[in-house]
């Protein structure tokens, strides 16, 4: 980043409206920004907040109902409000470049991925056929794809959502942009895919000198990516300055707001629980007199924080372009706990509910191919899940961690008895239940195990309301036949998930995203479950939402003494609720153990590459870097040896391509599956490391 040069970009002053049958509706409110040359930008906010629509403005996307009411945009020194089309054609995907949340929405399923590449210097640049494919081959190798040439000829269903974010990116760059918009790019991919986005984001500013703008939720992704971060809410800046300034000193009531509802590894599900914001982002139509975030303000004041709008302002005493919109920011004293911050009761863990021994489950696979006429072999086998063996107690969270593929979901389907398991056992309350179909089993089997889905948006019916459709499972499992007593459990329902009872009366389309996932959770836990399945509850959420659901959970689950199976590949979120995690990969647990045993030494080499891959968005906590290279096998075609051998950092040699690893037994309940000897593996060093008080910065330095 070159402080001497002139700007690569600056918004000033910038108004966004959208216009509709209803009126105008005011997106962006008052919105400067300056980026400079290889500068990487950050801005953070929830959905709605106008993260995507200052992009779709600076590319000049506005749709035929939006505008540009007042301000302006300048790149290079350039107008881009005053061009005309043919202009910005000019610079859209030449010098201004945007990569997208959805890879595969980006990219033309219909064609290859040589053609899509070639496509773009082509159009923006005079230079011949074979000139275009040779930089779009060097181009993959500077993303890192391997075998750039295969990936050429492939087209976008044949590579993992990794490869084509990749694939992305490199389109993006190909005619060396002077600006790079990322809108959310990493939200849909795994963690350890993840962690190779952002390494090769932060090496693509540096060699090719690009600026980027990066947009998301994720304050950890934030701090590894950015130089400079802008905090929105309800459509205008509320908080900006270096990533040190803020992340250290945060000053705005919102931005600490953000940081409580964040798993950082200091919070604790009982001691130091998780802060969400009350209440909702405001409509824009709706949004109150002075400050936006005044409803939902812990230090609002009458009469001062509700009169005439106000500017940012420097906040005193911290970096100079560490800015604020508060007028109460210096009396606020956020190390003082509000009212209600309590610490929650920890449970006594109970009886065994759920025991998972020697379950495996194998999909039959018809080969039709010459070959395997030839040899004889028509059927193969998915090797989904191999040989699993865990438990489970009443009032315990078991995370089930791993990327996709690993054949999570699947041990769920198992269970829920969607599928029925190959081999070996899963007894729920003694009985073993891994061959019994759903649709053979008993209505009191079905209650006692729910499942509470990723998308709320799918789990709902549309037609239906939501008084109707928790009814439903309460008359479906016999809770309850009398009319009025199931109007007053589904009310007595709404009052436990924390929603207003009117809600019964509404379809799901009046909802948001976690006010349905809310619904979600009670319907699960209508029929008293004495075990929860979460499928990544909260990971199309926001920050704030999926705090607020992730506590609800918590609560309900101190309340009925429920069994929680957690699945995600969150581990910020994973290390914050469960008591016990199982770590799987390929259809393997590799390690299982309690939470402090699975994030402290010894750990299996994949566990430590999943640690390494979690952004913390805490300025003061270290970890070391391990980036994960290759993809998952084909669970059609495991390596012979250790699941984990194509892709491990200390891999020891032949055993590990011929030989399936032995179970080593660290303490009671804590097994990792690995040749490498104990004494070795607890010779390593930790891969996070949490500073203890008096080696904080701002516990030494108060701002």
């Amino acid at each position: 980043m070159n402080d001497n040069q002139e700007p690569v970009l600056i918004c000033k002053d910038l108004c966004i409206s959208y216009y509709t049958r209803a009126g105008e509706i005011p997106a962006v409110v008052d919105f400067s920004l300056t980026v400079k040359p290889g500068e990487t930008i950050g801005i953070v906010g929830e959905s709605g907040c106008g993260k995507s629509t200052v992009a779709m403005a600076i590319m000049q996307y506005m749709g035929a109902n939006g505008g540009i009411k007042s301000g302006s945009i300048t790149f290079k020194g350039r107008d881009l409000t005053t061009l005309s089309e043919d202009e910005l054609r000019s610079i859209r995907g030449s010098e201004i470049s945007m990569i997208y949340q959805e890879p595969f929405a980006s990219l033309n399923p219909s064609l290859k991925i040589s053609t899509q590449l070639i496509e773009v210097p082509l159009a923006h640049e005079n230079i011949s056929k074979d000139e275009a494919r040779k930089r779009s081959v060097k181009m993959l190798t500077d993303v890192k794809l391997p075998d750039p040439e295969r990936i050429m000829e492939s087209y976008p269903h044949q590579l993992s959502g990794g490869q084509q974010q990749r694939a992305v990116i490199a389109m993006g760059l190909l005619s060396k942009p002077s600006l790079l918009l990322l809108d959310e790019p990493t939200t849909a991919l795994d963690v350890t895919v993840e962690a190779g986005i952002v390494k090769l984001i932060g090496d693509i500013s540096k060699k090719f000198g690009t600026s980027q703008i990066y947009i998301s939720h994720n304050l950890g992704l934030i701090l590894e990516t950015c130089d400079r971060v802008f905090v929105m809410y309800s459509g205008e800046v509320v908080e900006e300055g270096t990533i040190n300034s803020l992340f250290t000193w945060p000053k705005h009531p919102y931005t600490h707001g953000l940081f409580s509802c964040i798993p950082l590894p200091t919070a604790d599900k009982n001691a130091a629980p998780l802060k969400p914001i009350r209440g909702q982002l405001p409509l824009p139509f709706e949004r109150p007199t002075g400050c936006y975030f005044g409803p939902r303000c812990d230090h609002f004041e009458h009469g001062l924080c509700d009169r005439a709008h106000f500017k940012m302002e420097n906040v005193e005493g911290s970096a100079p372009d560490h800015r604020v919109r508060c007028l109460r920011y210096k009396d606020i004293d956020h190390a003082i706990e509000l009212p209600g911050d309590t610490a929650k009761e920890s449970l006594e863990i109970g009886k065994r509910v759920l025991n998972v021994d020697g379950m495996k489950k194998y999909y039959e696979v018809k080969d039709t191919s010459l070959r395997a006429l030839i040899t004889g072999k028509r059927f193969r086998f998915v090797k989904a899940n191999e040989e699993l063996n865990f438990t489970a107690h009443e009032s315990e969270t078991v995370a089930i961690v791993g990327e996709s593929g690993c054949g999570k979901s699947t041990f769920a389907k198992v269970l829920m008895g969607l599928e029925a398991g190959t081999e070996g056992e899963i007894r729920h309350i003694g009985k073993d239940i891994s061959g019994i179909e759903v649709r053979d089993r008993s209505t009191k089997q079905i209650r006692s195990l729910q499942m509470v889905f990723q998308n709320p948006f799918d789990t709902l019916n549309p037609s239906h309301t939501i008084g109707g459709q928790i009814s439903r499972v309460l008359r479906q499992f016999g809770v309850e036949t009398d009319k009025k007593k199931i109007f007053n459990r589904v009310m007595t329902l709404l009052d436990t998930v924390k929603l207003p009872r009117d809600f019964y009366f509404r379809k799901p389309r009046q909802l948001s995203g976690g006010q349905k996932q809310r619904i979600g959770i009670a319907r699960a836990f209508a029929g008293n479950p004495s075990v929860v399945i979460a499928d990544e509850p909260v990971s199309a959420l926001d920050v704030s939402v999926a705090a607020a659901v992730t506590e609800l959970l918590m609560d309900i689950q101190r309340k009925h003494k429920t069994t929680l199976l957690f699945i995600s590949h969150d581990l910020s979120v994973v290390r914050y609720l469960s008591d016990r995690i199982v770590v799987m990969y390929l259809g393997h647990i590799l390690e299982r153990g309690t939470t402090e045993q699975i994030f402290a030494p010894p750990y299996h080499p994949y566990t430590e590459a999943l640690l390494s891959a979690v952004p913390i968005a805490d300025p003061e906590v270290t970890k070391r870097e391990i980036v994960l290279e290759g993809n998952l096998p084909s669970a059609m075609n495991p390596p012979k040896g250790c699941p984990f051998c194509t892709r491990c950092h200390w891999r020891i040699g032949d055993i590990c391509d011929n030989e399936p690893p032995p179970e080593q037994v660290v303490t009671d309940r804590h097994v990792i599956k690995c040749h490498i000897p104990l004494e070795e593996l607890k010779k390593v060093e930790p891969v996070i490391h949490v500073p203890d008080v008096s080696e904080r910065i701002h516990a030494q330095q108060s701002k």
